[in-house]
């Protein structure tokens, strides 16, 4: 019989969610917004069981085509939102858990990149766990201990590797989407990647204080500006979905969505902070936000609600996928962050985040328990058919994002941050070719035996495979 490791921390919980149908959240109200984000995290960790004997820790179900399932990436957004719902309530009892999965999926070279996650591995897989770990460094989350890296350890490996990746013999700079070439998408370069990277780099540079990281971003900044994923129309800043490098990056694909500004905002928030104000990134956190609020918040529902507008609206297809149902999660954190780090932005960013949290307690109506998440907030308390983990992360950020104070912003090195600094991480790997060999298959067909060989090579990979 399957027995939950967690199964005691959760004990106390239960009582209450048998009890409770629908969430009743007042944001002003410290304990309503607690009572509601511990009901969404609780429903959300339904869905993982890599906790359970015989599971995968820091896995979700998947990945695969049907809605249940779910890519790696996914699971390290959510255990970085765990680390702020811990972070907001003080509720420790997910954080055994969390350390267990950010510490089992670093990979074997300790920069979440574990070899299984091959087939799947795109430069933004690896940022989300990687922004987790900065959580976890930021927020002085308890260490996994033992032999295991520290969190702003395993984060500085990632980027240590990840400037490996840079691509000067297509369009002028930037990263491909995904980390192997044999993965569909090689062709791409996108926002999230590249977006990402400039991020994780920013968020570096403010925790460390070591200016290598910060120029780094300033020369990813550069290219995705001079690329055309950042172009400014009747003054808004679109930031469009990704561009192709087989053509030179000379068109772009013409989607915008909310992580995709999310993440570059909180890049340049953190750039904002590390120079300590100084231009452009004041001017450039200002035209980020405004053309999120022009597009994701927009005024026929009030100008307040956030919406994923390319796939939630109904006359938008209305079917956002698992990976585009969890967006909404990180801009609303990101935002949060940005309104203490850029403290003119707090005015007009707290009362969206107070309204799309109100909105988003009306939509966790759902489901068997009547308790589950949709994701149309803008719809007034009508639940909107859909369920899932992305789902209650979205629900979970923006009602947790209310409670963003000063006292919890991101910590660094210089106020407070904790997290053992090893800015060589990662360096010291092997990473000369070798051969390796995958577990021979063999089939029959027509009683003959059939051996097929298929040699992948990545030299970004370290190795070339060969798969029998």
């Amino acid at each position: 019989m399957m027995k939950l490791r967690l199964s005691s921390a959760l004990t106390p919980l239960v009582g209450l969610l048998s009890i409770v149908h629908a969430l009743d959240l007042t944001v002003a109200n410290v304990d309503s917004v607690k009572s509601a984000a511990a009901t969404i995290a609780y429903d959300m960790m339904t869905y993982y069981h890599g906790n359970e004997t015989g599971g995968t820790p820091g896995l979700l179900p998947g990945p695969c085509a049907d809605v249940a399932c779910y890519y790696w990436w996914e699971a390290g957004a959510m255990f970085g939102s765990l680390i702020n719902y811990w972070e907001y309530t003080g509720d420790d009892s997910y954080n055994p858990v969390v350390k267990e999965a950010l510490a089992f999926q670093r990979g074997e070279d300790e920069n979440y990149n574990p070899r299984n996650q091959s087939k799947n591995m795109g430069v933004d897989d690896q940022d989300f766990w990687a922004f987790a770990a900065m959580d976890a460094a930021e927020a002085n989350f308890p260490e996994a201990g033992g032999d295991i890296p520290s969190w702003l350890t395993l984060a500085q490996a990632v980027f240590n590797f990840q400037k490996q990746l840079w691509d000067n013999a297509t369009c002028g700079g930037g990263m491909r989407w995904q980390v192997y070439s044999f993965n569909p998408g090689y062709e791409l370069k996108n926002t999230i990647s590249n977006g990402g990277n400039f991020q994780l780099a920013a968020r570096l540079a403010r925790y460390t204080g070591n200016q290598s990281y910060a120029d780094w971003a300033e020369q990813m900044w550069n290219w995705m500006e001079q690329s055309p994923l950042l172009q400014v129309q009747d003054n808004i800043l679109y930031v469009w979905d990704n561009t192709n490098a087989d053509n030179g990056c000379v068109d772009v694909e013409h989607f915008a969505w909310s992580y995709n500004y999310g993440t570059l905002l909180m890049g340049a928030a953190n750039m904002y902070n590390f120079t300590n104000g100084a231009e452009p990134w004041g001017q450039r956190v200002q035209q980020i936000l405004d053309g999120a609020f022009f597009l994701f918040f927009p005024q026929e529902y009030g100008g307040n609600i956030m919406t994923e507008f390319q796939c939630e609206p109904i006359g938008a297809n209305g079917n956002c996928n698992n990976d585009q149902s969890s967006f909404k999660a990180y801009l609303s954190r990101w935002l949060a962050v940005t309104s203490v780090l850029v403290p003119s932005t707090a005015a007009q960013i707290i009362p969206k985040l107070q309204a799309s949290a109100e909105a988003a307690a009306k939509q966790c109506v759902g489901g068997d328990n009547g308790k589950q998440c949709g994701r149309r907030w803008y719809a007034n308390g009508v639940w909107d058919g859909t369920k899932g983990v992305g789902q209650q992360m979205q629900a979970l950020a923006v009602i947790g994002a209310t409670q963003m104070t000063p006292n919890i912003a991101p910590k660094s090195a210089t106020t407070g941050g904790t997290s053992e600094s090893d800015p060589d991480a990662g360096n010291d790997i092997d990473t000369a070719p070798e051969i390796k060999f995958a577990p021979l298959t063999t089939g029959d067909k027509a009683g003959a035996s059939i051996l097929t060989i298929l040699i992948v090579i990545s030299v970004v990979g370290g190795g070339i495979w060969i798969i029998l």
